[in-house]
């Protein structure tokens, strides 16, 4: 299958500008502009990034599915970032990005498109949205139609009013366009696309996803047509086809959007799984191991013991825990680190097959740690830019679900609530739409000096902000999982909270804040000793019923007396087990 691509082959520069807003403009049509005459010593962008756009994008989309595809009149090449030989237009545009602000600046008359006859005949020609024709390229291509009977026209009408590209479509088996149907399109061969839908008659698709700073409308509009275009070709429905365009769009980014396994592999992902798996890890009497320290934190934990921080005794100290007897009466799942999700187990197996040959989930910690804000002690999570990538390889490798950590102080800014919460919500969509049950973490920190009342309003503030924008980003709560801190001091504080007083407050600020639909509760042990951890949980439950399972996610207060125990010795290592199985069964008692 050989398809033509006609347009234009553009050069999208993205500015990531500071979040001033007072220099943009926006104009009586309510479009948005950005006034020239600002000071640039005190305006920065702070990220510049560059990528091909227009029929480049048509080019790759269609390429990933594997069909043969190129661009009239070139020889473009999407490894090539150079400018490209070849006759067509090469066009620079600039993409100014201010918080939820998308300006474009570039020319305001685009060069007419060229048609280049093909020397070979093509099965398509694919009049693209960046095409701007003229009479005399209209004419060529209808020209060409006429002399290759068999070659048929797909026509991305984004101006009616272009009489050329009017006339052409009338001609086209497939006709995209982004104005409302009406009597002048054909039901039978028009999709009409939105930024949000997808309409083919009466079957729509909507698209679920926030464009800015990722994918401007422009880039949005070339996947989901391409990604129609490619469909049809590869004998799919055109239902088959919008859920493909919508699932690719969805998980693109500047520079890759996904090949055809991984579209087929996502949409064979029905929520209905999702929703299995985050209720089988809120499974009766079964909490979820947190075993995902960082490299950074088991260094720690190993320091303080004079154990040699290498790669062998963290595998040793780690398959201890995953080599307990019957701890899957007790672990439903374990949150592995990338070290040990690529390890494996003494008999062959990797980790995340010995566990799910345990009928334990495995799952994985995607977060890549904080930093701070500017100006500012408070910190959000890094870890988005390659997210989609990584959550696609580790769903090949057999992990579930998945854990992503923000930290909060006490006295959290309104600022680092909402961006963090952001975050979680950008993350959370992003696991689900990969096939992974997501583990939101919020993390009012223990270690730290407050009463008891200002854990209860930040948590309270914090969940409220961290369930608007997970209903924004439309996360299925059925399929997503709340991995949150008890309510309680600060462990520097005087006067600590008892345990009837964590679990009363705890269970007030879970009822009044946390929606009855979500999948279920775990909590973090947050640096509380084990036995703390788990009475206070014991006292969480006790003011119940809740309408949602609720259990625990611990790392050290499930790890510390193993790790004690062990002390970088193999020789200790059943003394070890023992440990950790006791921790286990306390806890699974009072569940």
């Amino acid at each position: 299958m050989n398809i033509l691509i006609v347009g234009n082959v553009l050069k999208d520069i993205y500015l990531n500008l500071d979040n001033r807003t007072e220099d943009f403009e926006t104009d009586k049509n309510h479009t948005k502009w950005l006034n020239l005459g600002f000071n640039a010593s005190e305006h920065h962008f702070y990220n510049r990034h560059s990528s091909f756009g227009g029929a480049a994008i048509s080019l790759q989309v269609l390429e990933q599915m594997g069909l043969s595809a190129s661009i009239s009149g070139s020889d473009f090449k999407l490894q090539n970032d150079d400018a490209p030989s070849g006759v067509f237009t090469k066009i620079y545009r600039y993409i100014l990005i201010s918080d939820d602000s998308v300006s474009y600046f570039t020319t305001s008359e685009f060069e007419k498109t060229s048609f280049v006859a093909p020397e070979n005949p093509v099965d398509y020609i694919y009049i693209d949205r960046s095409a701007h024709l003229d009479q005399v390229a209209a004419s060529k291509i209808a020209e060409y139609l006429e002399n290759h009977q068999n070659t048929k026209l797909v026509v991305y009408l984004k101006d009616s009013t272009n009489q050329y590209l009017n006339d052409l479509s009338h001609r086209a088996t497939l006709v995209f366009t982004e104005e409302q149907p009406d009597e002048k399109f054909d039901p039978e061969k028009t999709i009409y696309l939105t930024e949000k839908t997808l309409r083919f008659k009466d079957i729509t698709e909507k698209i679920t996803v926030e464009r800015v700073d990722k994918l401007t409308h422009l880039s949005t509009y070339s996947i989901l047509s391409a990604t129609i275009l490619g469909s049809f070709l590869l004998g799919n429905t055109v239902e088959d086809g919008l859920k493909m365009a919508r699932t690719n769009v969805e998980n693109a980014n500047l520079d890759s959007v996904l090949n055809l396994e991984e579209l087929k592999s996502l949409l064979s992902l029905p929520e209905e799984d999702l929703e299995l798996i985050a209720a089988s890890l809120v499974a009766p009497k079964k909490g979820i191991l947190a075993a995902d320290e960082s490299g950074g934190s088991i260094k720690k934990k190993f320091e303080k013991l004079e154990i040699e921080d290498n790669f062998k005794n963290r595998h040793d100290y780690r398959n201890i825990f995953f080599s307990t007897p019957d701890i899957e009466k007790y672990v439903s799942g374990v949150i592995l680190f990338d070290e040990t999700a690529r390890d494996f187990a003494d008999d062959g197996q990797s980790i995340p097959d010995y566990l799910i040959s345990r009928r334990i989930i495995p799952g994985i910690k995607v977060d890549q740690g904080l930093l701070k804000f500017n100006n500012s002690e408070e910190t959000y999570t890094k870890g988005l830019d390659d997210l989609k990538k990584r959550l696609r390889e580790y769903y090949e490798m057999g992990l579930r679900f998945a854990k992503w950590r923000a930290a909060f102080n006490a006295n959290p800014s309104d600022m680092a609530i909402s961006e963090n919460c952001r975050i979680l919500a950008e993350y959370a969509k992003d696991c689900q739409s990969a096939g992974l049950v997501p583990i939101v973490e919020p993390e009012v920190v223990y270690d730290g000096y407050y009463t008891v009342e200002e854990s209860i309003a930040a948590t309270s503030k914090i969940l409220d902000c961290l369930f608007e924008e997970l209903k924004n980003h439309h996360v299925n709560l059925k399929a997503c999982l709340l991995k949150v801190n008890m309510v309680l001091a600060g462990k520097q504080y005087e006067v600590q909270s008892t345990p009837e007083e964590v679990g009363q407050f705890t269970a007030e600020v879970l009822k009044n804040h946390v929606p009855e639909e979500l999948a279920g509760v775990v909590f973090l042990s947050g640096g509380q000793t084990p036995e703390q951890a788990t009475l206070n949980l014991a006292e969480v439950l006790k003011n119940g019923p809740f309408p949602w399972p609720v259990t625990f996610s611990f790392a050290r207060a499930l790890q510390d007396p193993a790790l004690y125990a062990w002390n970088g010795n193999n020789e200790n290592s059943e003394k070890a087990r023992q440990a950790f199985l006791g921790r286990l069964i306390a806890n699974s008692e009072v569940l």
